[in-house]
């Protein structure tokens, strides 16, 4: 059996989660792909659940992580503005330093585990 560390760093705004790695996954869908609907799909979840996603995300906010376009002739499209950039950066970036940190202590507790 092979083991798996992951980190699930949340940061909520009232009751409702403003950052997170569901959220960082679908900026990083965007950002790759320049469709709401089309990173939904890479992620395997529908177009509504991931727009109620960056919705929710860009009200928790103070500047939208996404911008949208409209589709028509050339088609609709959505990109990270300079706000969901520096959101999916630091939130990589508080993983690299917290599994840095944490690397001895890891260490010893997946060596507790079961072969």
């Amino acid at each position: 059996m092979k083991s798996k560390v992951q980190f699930r760093l949340r940061i909520y705004r009232d009751e409702s989660i403003a950052i997170g790695p569901g959220k960082i996954a679908l900026l990083e869908a965007i950002a790759e792909t320049g469709s709401i609907s089309a990173a939904g799909r890479q992620l395997g979840m529908s177009y509504r659940r991931a727009w109620m996603l960056i919705d929710e995300m860009n009200r928790a906010l103070s500047a939208p992580a996404v911008s949208t376009a409209t589709g028509g002739t050339h088609g609709g499209g959505s990109a990270l503005t300079p706000v969901g950039e520096q959101i999916v950066r630091h939130y990589r970036a508080v993983e690299s330093t917290a599994r840095v940190a944490a690397a001895a202590d890891i260490t010893a507790l997946t060596r507790l585990l079961a072969p």
